[in-house]
């Protein structure tokens, strides 16, 4: 930690150790050692040392989970192993510190430092010895497609690796770009996954222009330019596009559309000048935008069809919520209805209603791009489907990301979900795949949203459900929501209950439906 900081916390585990007695089995202690923090955790009569915050936003570890010989970070998800610091599942990409630990007596010490491992070097064993391809081409930069290019060098794989991308900016790091970027609190130069050189310093090639056609007789990728790339195993990553508006006026030039970097730079730039915004559709999408135009000064209305934002996705208890939150903050809804035109200073609602605006943001959705995929023939249904290991209907072609249908063993039938650490998670999967592994994907769904200064994390996934259980308090601001059906918990919604939500994503993957009972208890439905 840095001397503006102030002095580290907790015990200085390399000078005075820690009483092992003090310390049960599966607990953990946030100390430091010459001046960084370390996390000292015990399973059994093993004793670990690691840094003690994530490496993806550096959220508290010693605040998360251990399961097993990992810990788990409570605000996003990542899982690191506590015996080398390996980054094990997204959304954390790089590994955390290493110390080796003694016992002196009573005392549990950190010392030795381990050297500081490469982000893409293999940390043990790796899949599919043997059956690697010749090459590995992977269309779409995202978080599908950048993680997957990283785990596949992680294993090993020293063939040519290729990604293409027609966003001159890709990889970077999209969630951001709804959230602080926009709000103005983080910087561009937090926003690139890697620094510049990273992907050529590992062999993976970016190219960036636009992938025409797929060529599943020859194994060939056409490139926009008209060359041809060879592969040995192709990944389909091509994310999605966000809806379009068809009223008149939807194409004026003060209406914009968030999914790139280039989108929120752009309304960076219009809000510069802006006084008043109107954000059509009350998405998690639409209401991060929201509430970073309103930490930009400007004034908010919001334009939705539902009665309730969000109420689709996680009820009426949690939609509510969130809407006084926004209007706590000056923002003013107009719900159940729509716009029926932009006009040069503002937009008209079927209701009668014209609210003024200088700047328009559509978040209404996105549709996946399945384009490539159709024209190659590839079996598609409302996305491309995929087996439990990702691989399409034609073999050593895999899809990840927006645009892969898979099928879920918890619902037992076929999902597509559109979140970051899910694409994530599914690229790293699809990766060790391609290279011979037999890997099913069943990670738990997750996502979170931020407005404001709160955060709704959400892990699971109900399309549907019976009923929605409440413990805690939403008006406090502390509170999770079980989404269930008569026999399973599908999903867990928290606000200000981050470990619930992290034991729940535990939960979920256990089945462990008393667990779940205990963590967010049966009541009246909502």
């Amino acid at each position: 930690m840095s001397g503006e900081a102030g002095p580290p916390a907790g015990p200085d585990l390399r000078v005075d150790g820690y009483p092992l007695g003090d310390l049960p089995d599966g607990g953990m202690v946030v100390g430091h050692a010459d001046g960084e923090p370390v996390l000292l955790a015990r399973k059994g009569e093993e004793y670990f040392a690691v840094g003690a915050l994530c490496s993806h936003y550096s959220g508290p570890l010693g605040e998360g989970l251990l399961v097993g010989d990992t810990v788990r970070c409570p605000w996003h998800h990542a899982c690191f192993s506590l015996r080398t610091g390996e980054a094990l599942r997204a959304p954390a990409l790089s590994p955390i510190p290493c110390w080796d630990v003694e016992r002196r007596g009573s005392y549990a010490y950190v010392s030795r430092k381990r050297p500081d491992r490469d982000p893409l070097a293999p940390a043990g064993p790796t899949s599919g010895a043997g059956r690697a391809p010749a090459s590995v081409v992977i269309v779409g930069a995202g978080a599908a497609g950048s993680a997957a290019a990283e785990m596949v060098r992680r294993q090993g794989y020293s063939g040519p690796v290729t990604v293409i991308d027609s966003e001159p900016d890709a990889p970077y790091d999209r969630p951001n770009l709804s959230k602080d970027f926009l709000a103005g609190t983080a910087q561009e130069e937090w926003i690139p996954l890697r620094p510049a050189g990273f992907y050529s310093e590992h062999g993976i090639e970016l190219v960036h222009t636009r992938a025409a056609a797929v060529d599943v007789a020859h194994s060939t990728v056409t490139l926009g330019d008209g060359r041809t790339t060879p592969f040995g195993a192709l990944l389909l990553a091509t994310g999605a596009d966000p809806v379009m508006l068809d009223i008149p006026g939807h194409d004026r030039p003060f209406v914009h559309v968030l999914r790139s970097l280039a989108d929120s730079k752009a309304i960076i730039e219009a809000a510069a000048t802006a006084r008043r915004a109107v954000v059509i559709g009350a998405s998690f999408i639409g209401l991060e935008v929201a509430a970073s135009l309103r930490h930009r000064g400007l004034e908010i209305d919001v334009v939705a069809p539902e009665t309730t934002p969000l109420e689709r996705v996680v009820g009426h208890a949690v939609g509510e919520f969130v809407r006084r939150l926004h209007e706590d903050h000056g923002v003013r809804f107009h719900l159940t209805t729509r716009p029926t035109r932009i006009d040069d200073d503002r937009v008209v609602l079927a209701n009668g209603r014209s609210l003024e605006a200088d700047l328009v943001v559509l978040g209404v959705g996105v549709r996946p791009r399945v384009e490539l995929a159709a024209r190659a023939g590839l079996a598609i249904d409302r996305g491309v489907l995929v087996n439990e290991y990702l691989e399409t209907s034609v073999p050593r072609i895999y899809a990840a990301g927006d645009i892969a249908r898979w099928p879920d063993r918890r619902t037992g039938s076929r999902v597509r979900v559109e979140h970051w650490v899910v694409a994530q998670r599914q690229g790293q999967t699809a990766a060790r795949n391609m290279l011979g592994a037999r890997e099913p994907f069943d990670a738990v769904p997750f996502f979170w949203s931020q407005h404001y200064d709160l955060a709704i994390r959400y892990t699971g996934h109900a399309e549907r459900w019976e009923r929605a259980d409440v413990a805690g308090a939403l008006t406090s601001a502390s509170a999770s929501v079980a989404y269930r059906d008569a026999t399973h918990t599908l999903a867990v919604a928290s606000v200000g209950q981050d470990r619930v939500n992290l034991e729940a994503e535990v939960a979920l993957e256990d089945s462990e439906e008393q667990v779940l009972g205990r963590l967010v208890p049966r009541r009246s439905a909502l």
